[in-house]
């Protein structure tokens, strides 16, 4: 819901440090070390040293939106480095709260939370991919309305700043991870009903 107010924003806020690396820092390499800090954010959630991976999360974060900054700093976008960017996104987003589940001795209601929170994630992963690509289909993508992404991105309730405010969030609060997990799963099965409608209504 955020992201497209705060792309502008965040893409002012990066820039001096993408043109700070040149154009010899690839993008894929930045990808790749958020995927790293994303990795330890897991790792660190099974040591319960919540602190140092809500610091590593913030640096996945940051790494996150530095990469396709610096691509488009230094004129070096493409396909291969959206499509990875989203994926390992995802992976990332799986890692995270699976690795705070493990952290604790976990209940019944935990792990049905946690589960449910994730199948959210991948049908609403399925709705906005798949409209993106009709959409892509139908020359609306994100050339044509002339969009920063790799490919458009319908609006939901729940976007990439929402799932990152949320996220930092289990880690600050690892003991009210079931309710924070119902509402981010509530939220998300929102934005998919959202684009469900606004497909039936326009497509």
């Amino acid at each position: 819901m955020l992201d497209d107010a705060l792309r502008g924003f965040k893409d002012r806020l990066l820039a001096p440090a993408a043109r700070a690396l040149g154009p010899g820092v690839h993008p894929h390499l930045i990808t790749l070390l958020a995927l790293m800090l994303g990795g330890a954010v897991f790792v660190l959630c099974l040591r319960q040293a919540y602190g140092w991976a809500l610091l590593a999360w913030v640096g996945n974060r940051f790494l996150d939106g530095l990469d396709g900054v610096t691509a488009r700093v230094h004129g070096t976008q493409s396909d291969l480095g959206g499509y990875l960017d989203l994926v390992l996104d995802f992976l990332v987003y799986a890692l995270v709260p699976l690795g705070l589940v493990l952290s604790r001795p976990a209940s019944e209601l935990l792990y049905l939370t946690l589960a449910v929170m994730l199948a959210t994630f991948y049908v609403n992963a399925a709705s906005w991919t798949v409209l993106s690509a009709i959409l892509e289909k139908r020359n609306r993508g994100a050339r044509e309305r002339a969009e920063q992404t790799t490919v458009s991105m319908p609006a939901g309730i729940v976007g990439g700043t929402e799932t990152m405010v949320f996220y930092g969030l289990f880690l600050l609060f690892p003991d009210r991870l079931i309710p924070l997990f119902t509402v981010l799963a509530l939220l998300v099965g929102l934005s998919t009903l959202q684009r469900i409608v606004w497909a039936v209504r326009y497509l």
